[in-house]
């Protein structure tokens, strides 16, 4: 047994590779595009290491391009939820038990394969089956889930080394034990970094993991599980189980061995989830762990000192990026009129002139969004807005969903705070502005914090030192991810841990310590060197 106090690598963040013309990873990446778009895989559900099929197929489809399959997918059911439970079981104990060195040395495998051969396979996957631009990507799929893996292994031996204070005659210690059950780990479409991280930090801490990843997002989870693999990682340890929500999730939900949920999607799913776990409590093992980061309605706060420029470029980024599909997304904007009259202008010149199709065109600054259903109530809302006496649609609006599920990049201005689309979470490529009079500052940012029930990320633009520090006070429990001069998007792992609450979520911010302390229930030990010989004590004797 090696006794060594391990030291784990310095964990530092992925450089983001350029892409640049004639570069090598451009090269590799359009090969491996290439090679996907021609070949069709057919992706099994994969169980105590097994590939297990249904028969029950759906379809791994290019948004940009639905014409078009990648692959099909066998769904799964009740029945194969509960043998992915069984195999989690029967791998739990060992997975367990492996020390916590070996299970980190899995996990930094599996950040060394994705920065070498599998970068450009889960690179080109996200961007195909996600309609993710090569940049896009590359801070998803690569840098971000290489970061997590990293940073997590490096979190590990602080965690343990949190111990308590022996008195004298005594030794007093803490153990970080893996939970008492499977881990159910619901992943979204929008991140592969996120569908890598939530089922991989319950099993760094020791626990087995039954995985749903969104079912518009199937094709890259699969290429995840053949990382796992290739990294060491054992069978039965994570299973991979697609299928619809409420076939996988509620036999999930209710099974007496569920040790915890780790959850990254709407508020109204992660809801119905808490709800089932209340309805099923009596029928539990033990009460499971709940972590959950759901939706936003993240905000841009301009103060009259704002720099125009850096204003309208983060608004751009912030609001457009991956077609406004992130969570942190910059989706509503509150504009002093002094900076509107000259930003206005700006804006619609610049994102009239966004460059938006086919991914695989490295020219193009956004894809199309992720489906259909996203599609027509995004063009809902759009051409709401065009009909309503207190709305606006300055520029963009045009959805066309002839061959990809494209919507333009679209502003609309609000001339009520309250209007549906300053309020409602949209996920997509639309950002709403409300001007306000210079002089309401502080009332507008009351009202900023009052509009939304979500409280994920939002920022602030200023130069006045007071006015960034009244909207940081304002402001503080609206945002769990907050910003100044930049805008809401690009949480870094081990910069800016990342997460919400309110109706955002649980705050357990992913890429920190704090999440992988859910996983683990600890135990407190107390060792006595000379336990007493008598049980009566000092002060029952007279005299």
């Amino acid at each position: 047994m090696n006794n060594a106090r391990v030291t784990v690598p310095t964990a530092r963040n992925e450089p983001i590779l350029g892409y640049l013309p004639g570069s090598p990873e451009k090269a590799t990446l359009k090969t491996q595009l290439a090679a996907f778009a021609n070949e069709h895989t057919e992706i099994p559900l994969i169980i105590g290491g097994r590939d297990v099929t249904t028969g029950d197929l759906g379809n791994c489809i290019l948004p940009h391009d639905h014409r078009k399959q990648l692959a099909t997918y066998h769904r799964g059911n009740a029945d194969t939820v509960n043998q992915a439970i069984a195999a989690a079981d029967a791998a739990r104990a060992d997975w367990s038990a492996m020390p916590w060195e070996s299970r980190a040395a899995i996990f930094l495998r599996a950040a060394e394969l994705l920065a070498g051969r599998y970068r450009p396979v889960l690179n080109a996957a996200t961007m195909l089956n996600q309609s993710k631009t090569v940049f896009q990507a590359e801070i998803d799929a690569a840098c971000e889930l290489i970061d997590f893996w990293r940073f997590n292994a490096s979190y590990l031996p602080d965690i343990y080394a949190q111990q308590p204070e022996s008195a004298a005659g005594m030794w007093n210690f803490v153990e970080y034990r893996a939970l008492e059950g499977f881990i159910f780990a619901v992943t979204p479409f929008n991140f592969t970094s996120i569908a890598g991280n939530l089922p991989t930090s319950p099993a760094l801490m020791g626990n087995t993991v039954v995985w749903k990843p969104a079912s518009t997002s199937v094709f890259s989870a699969f290429w995840l599980m053949r990382l796992f693999e290739e990294a060491g990682l054992p069978p039965g340890v994570i299973n991979l189980v697609p299928g619809n929500g409420s076939q996988i999730g509620e036999p999930a939900m209710a099974h007496p061995h569920l040790g915890g949920v780790h959850f990254t999607g709407s508020t109204e799913v992660f809801q119905g989830m808490w709800r089932a776990v209340g309805a099923n409590i009596a029928g539990y093992t033990s009460y499971p762990r709940i972590v959950g980061e759901t939706g936003g309605k993240d905000f841009v706060f301009a103060h009259a000192s704002a720099d125009p420029d850096e204003l309208a470029a983060n608004l751009i980024r912030g609001a457009f990026e991956y077609q406004g599909q992130k969570c942190s997304a910059a989706s509503r904007a509150y504009i002093p009129e002094s900076l509107w009259t000259g930003l206005r202008d700006r804006l619609v010149s610049e994102v009239e002139a966004i460059a938006y199709g086919d991914v695989t065109d490295f020219t193009n600054f956004m894809g199309a969004v992720i489906d259909k259903t996203t599609f027509d109530k995004l063009k809902g809302y759009i051409e709401q807005a065009r009909s309503d006496s207190d709305a606006e649609v300055i520029c963009g609006g045009s959805c066309d969903d002839s061959t990809g599920y494209f919507i333009a990049p679209t502003i609309i201005q609000a001339l009520d705070p309250h209007y549906v689309t300053m309020e409602t979470e949209l996920f997509g490529p639309v950002l709403t502005v409300y001007v306000y009079k210079d002089s309401a500052y502080q009332e507008t940012l009351e009202l900023c914090d009052r509009t939304s029930p979500y409280a994920l990320t939002g920022a602030i633009f200023g130069r006045d030192r007071a006015a960034i520090d009244a909207a940081s006070h304002t402001l503080r429990h609206a945002a769990g991810n907050f910003y100044i001069n930049d805008k809401p998007t690009g949480a870094v792992v081990g910069q800016q841990p990342f997460g919400g609450s309110r109706a955002s979520g649980t705050n357990d911010k992913a890429g920190s310590s704090l999440n992988l302390l859910r996983w683990v229930s600890t135990r407190t030990t107390k060792e006595t060197f000379a336990p007493a010989r008598d049980y009566r004590y000092p002060y029952m004797r007279e005299g």
